[in-house]
């Protein structure tokens, strides 16, 4: 296996079924999990950025050996996507100063919220899957990871507000 495939398949979680974007996608949280714990909600949004553009170089890599525009086994797109979708709850955890664990809802929130978007792929994120090559593979996930970051966002201020 080559780099830029083990990159792009996350190290092989790509491979497993079914479903193997959600595999790829909670592959992400259990990573932030360890970079929110190692470095906090920064570290969590600069590994985004980085694995962003890692990401997006192994999938142009990888593509041009690929019967689909958008092969099933390329989850680092859902890598940066979910972890798009858990920065609310990575800056809640630090605002807190409690580990990330103990916002277990938000964690649920985020993941079901970025494989809804992911799956059902409503406007943005359906012109996003649209563009060419790489480009529109990481695109659509990115903007998934968005729309769940604001349903997570909105969730947990919600339920703060019930709460206190």
């Amino acid at each position: 296996m080559t780099t830029a495939r083990r990159i792009a398949t996350l190290g092989g979680v790509g491979y497993l079924r079914p479903a193997p974007g959600s595999w790829g996608a909670l592959a992400a949280i259990a990573l932030a999990w360890l970079l929110h714990a190692i470095g906090g909600f920064w570290l969590v949004v600069a590994a985004t950025f980085v694995m962003a553009v890692i990401g997006h170089r192994a999938i142009q890599a990888c593509l041009p050996d690929m019967t689909s525009n958008d092969p099933s086994e390329i989850v680092v797109d859902e890598l940066v996507g979910q972890w798009i979708a858990l920065w609310p709850v990575s800056f809640g955890a630090m605002f807190a100063g409690v580990p990330l664990g103990a916002l277990w809802p938000g964690l649920l929130t985020a993941f079901i919220a970025f494989r809804v978007f992911d799956i059902w792929k409503p406007g943005p994120v359906a012109y996003a899957e649209r563009l060419s090559g790489a480009r529109g593979v990481m695109a659509d996930d990115i903007v998934a990871g968005w729309l769940a970051a604001l349903v997570v966002a909105v969730i947990g201020a919600v339920a703060h507000l019930v709460l206190i």
